[in-house]
């Protein structure tokens, strides 16, 4: 057996916030499920209500075999500030989970619970890797022509041009070592392709990405329509931007699910129409489906963090569960710190700052 089958044969420990989320143990723990099935290495640290998980954990014998339960009956709500959450949730199945992988029992963790707390906690818990400034959230996004992954997502507001270029960095990582990438290319999000074009800090980010080499190609501007294009690989921007950016994409997606869905009920002729092209509306939501891409990623952190949707059901989880096992075998932090390392020395070598740019 090659080194390299050997090593992705390692068994992988998860750690999951068994309460987070909407649906709490009964989206988490089929959801787990489900991720055993696809990966059979895997192992899970369930952080929770003891009985709630023992209850569930009884129809999936497999699943029991590979988990052991910490018992807690504290949760971290939705509605919790990050700062009262830092300060009160120390026993909480989310911090529990993330302390798990900072005492190196587990690899990852994945939580559906609340997102600005999961941040927090993991910064200050697991800290960055050595060399990044600051983590980034990011998600997957379909497009025409596959997969792109964007960043940040709203864990920094505003950033500097040289928090955007080690995004890039991140970003390419991530479509290299998850979505199997080979030269991934990488565009940082404007107002126009023009190089001009834009504020002094997005300037000074072409500008050292133009200068630096990153583990992918960089295409230098894209606009808010090239995010479902698919123009390219990684879309770098600040938290701000891009969180109103993917809120509005997602807000579209749902107005015309739902203009389609009261059109089609309007008239019987339309319901005849709607039973005749059924197939064909079934591709369209398989290839649109938001569960195939739920996980939003803390990249930059010391342990792998994996954001799974509130309201995500067992399915959509397991696909959070699997992103986060890929990262772990993919070495995906081991790569960034080397990445991250040849950058600073060769914008060391250039003698200049990004805002020099």
């Amino acid at each position: 057996m090659s080194a390299d089958i050997s090593n992705k044969m390692k068994t992988i420990k998860i750690a999951l916030d068994a309460m987070g989320g909407d649906h709490g143990v009964k989206a988490v723990i089929p959801g787990a499920a489900m991720a055993l099935e696809k990966k059979s290495n895997l192992e899970f640290l369930l952080y929770g209500n003891e009985v709630a998980i023992f209850r569930e954990l009884e129809n999936y014998p497999a699943l029991k075999k590979a988990s052991v339960i910490h018992h807690t009956n504290y949760a971290i709500s939705n509605h919790e500030k990050p700062s009262e959450a830092l300060r009160k949730g120390k026993d909480s199945s989310m911090r529990l989970a993330i302390d798990a992988v900072a005492d190196e029992k587990a690899g990852a963790i994945v939580s559906s619970g609340n997102t600005g707390a999961l941040m927090a906690m993991s910064k200050l818990v697991l800290k960055v890797l050595p060399g990044i400034q600051r983590p980034a959230i990011a998600s997957v996004i379909p497009t025409p022509v596959g997969r792109s992954v964007m960043l940040d997502l709203g864990a920094n507001i505003s950033c500097d041009s040289e928090n955007l270029a080690q995004f890039a960095i991140l970003g390419t990582v991530f479509a290299r070592a998850i979505m199997a990438k080979d030269n991934p290319t990488v565009g940082l999000l404007n107002v126009g392709s023009e190089q001009m074009k834009g504020n002094d800090v997005l300037r000074a980010a072409d500008g050292l990405l133009r200068s630096v080499s990153i583990p992918g190609q960089y295409h230098g501007f894209v606009e808010g329509d090239d995010i479902t294009r698919g123009t390219v690989d990684v879309i770098v921007t600040d938290g701000f931007t891009g969180n109103i950016a993917l809120k509005t994409a997602e807000g579209v997606g749902e107005f015309f699910k739902n203009i389609i869905t009261e059109e089609f009920k309007r008239t019987w002729l339309s319901k005849i129409g709607y039973l005749i092209n059924q197939q064909v509306f079934k591709r369209i939501k398989n290839r649109m489906d938001p569960r195939e891409y739920n996980g939003g990623l803390f990249l930059g952190l010391k342990g792998v963090c994996v954001k799974s949707h509130g309201g995500a059901d067992a399915y959509a989880f397991s696909k959070a569960v699997l992103v986060a096992a890929n990262m772990i075998e993919q070495g995906f932090n081991d790569t960034v710190s080397r990445e991250i390392e040849g950058f600073a020395e060769a914008e060391a070598s250039l003698g200049v700052s990004a805002e020099d740019m």
